[in-house]
């Protein structure tokens, strides 16, 4: 909120109540502030780095669209969520973006700020809207998207998403007690997919305890290396040095776990970038059966009483860093692709794959290595401002005109 809009928000209160005195008293304190200059002079240090970022890195947008003027004119509460929100592109100055939303409502907050960094990123006009949609009945073959039918074997396939729940903050802002209550309203959806013959499963915790209490989904150290050799829990945040600037790796272990099915097949992180990540795999040929069945069960989960996805109008689901905005989706493949590797790397894929839309990664994720006999990791890069029926349909068109390629090598 501005000093105007805090002033507005004074004059509109009732003079002699509590609340407009609190109002009117706030309002002659934000003016004193931005009079005094107080944001730029308390954030000296770290407006420094940010010019100095701009200047060595033109690409971190965070620095980039950080607008000084902007900044002296909030209240100093709202100064320091902004700090906190670009925290992490001045302390990594070779980021691309270079920020994470704090509250599900910053992006409308600070829609100044957010507006241009999203606009750049995404390559969208201003008055671009997201709209969600999972139909794919009119895609493929009535909703069927078999790789077969480009001579391709069964292949392993995953749809992910990235979920935050209203009433809570976003990661970067959650406190130890935050992350412990997150975890426990959800134990509501784990028991209700638990009771579900459709997916079972059970839920592995991180957290050593709850408010002093014993927590009884707590697993040993071994159990939780067994799960991220299987790919079923991610690892400690604390290494990653841009999650750890931004806040979302702190109280590391607590708040953290996943629940996932008896055939294995569906996973629900909880705790990592976002609140939650929900996924389903399997391999199979059908791109349609992983889609379908994820939306099934985001179905069920929000169907449950206290459970609600953080959702903007213009922006789509809420999510921690905004090039995930809109879907939160990534949905990808394993696919093999020797000629286009042979040299062992992915560098051929990659610049064929771009003009594409695809992303390519090693089949650990990004920054890993392709596998020896030429597999990688495809899927569509676009997540805002496209809808989920026709990521999937770009997925399928990205494989067959990448295998036209690879066939030609």
């Amino acid at each position: 909120m501005t000093v105007a809009d805090r002033e507005r928000r004074a004059e509109m209160a009732p003079a002699n109540s509590v609340f407009g005195m609190l109002e009117q008293l706030t309002a002659r304190m934000d003016k004193i502030e931005q009079a005094l200059g107080v944001g730029l002079s308390v954030f000296s240090d770290e407006i420094e780095k940010i010019r100095k970022t701009r200047g060595t890195n033109p690409g971190n947008r965070a620095c980039k669209y950080f607008d000084e003027d902007y900044f002296s004119k909030l209240g100093l509460p709202l100064q320091q969520r902004l700090i906190q929100i670009v925290r992490t592109g001045f302390e990594n100055s070779d980021s691309g973006l270079g920020c994470y939303a704090m509250q599900p409502d910053d992006y409308e907050t600070f829609g100044e700020f957010f507006d241009q960094v999203i606009q750049d990123y995404h390559g969208a006009g201003a008055d671009a809207v997201h709209e969600t949609d999972w139909d794919i009945s009119s895609i493929g073959e009535n909703g069927v998207l078999d790789v077969k039918k480009l001579g391709l074997p069964e292949l392993s396939m995953r749809v992910r998403v990235g979920r935050n729940l209203e009433g809570f903050s976003l990661p970067g802002s959650m406190d130890r007690a935050e992350r412990v209550k997150f975890e426990k309203r959800m134990l509501k959806a784990f028991a209700a997919l638990q009771a579900n013959p459709e997916y079972g499963g059970k839920v592995y915790s991180l957290t050593p305890d709850f408010d002093g209490g014993k927590n009884p989904n707590l697993i040993s150290a071994s159990k939780y290396d067994q799960l991220i050799k299987a790919h079923v829990m991610f690892k400690d945040m604390d290494a990653d040095p841009y999650l750890k600037s931004a806040g979302i790796a702190s109280d590391w272990p607590y708040g953290r776990g996943c629940w996932q099915s008896d055939d294995g097949q569906c996973i629900i992180w909880f705790g990592e970038e976002d609140q939650l990540r929900i996924m389903c795999m399997k391999k199979g040929s059908k791109l349609n059966e992983v889609f379908n069945r994820l939306k099934k069960m985001l179905d069920t989960v929000e169907g449950i009483e206290g459970i609600k996805f953080a959702h903007s109008n213009k922006y789509g689901y809420i999510t921690s860093c905004p090039s995930n905005l809109g879907t939160g989706m990534r949905a990808s493949v394993h696919v093999k692709i020797p000629n286009l590797t042979k040299d062992g790397t992915d560098t051929k894929a990659k610049a064929i794959a771009k003009p594409l839309g695809l992303s390519v990664r090693g089949t650990g994720g990004e920054h890993t290595p392709i596998g020896a006999d030429g597999t990688v990791d495809i899927s569509p890069s676009a997540r805002l401002f496209i809808k989920e029926k026709d990521i999937v349909a770009a997925l399928y068109k990205g494989i067959e005109l990448l295998m036209e390629q690879e066939n030609k090598n």
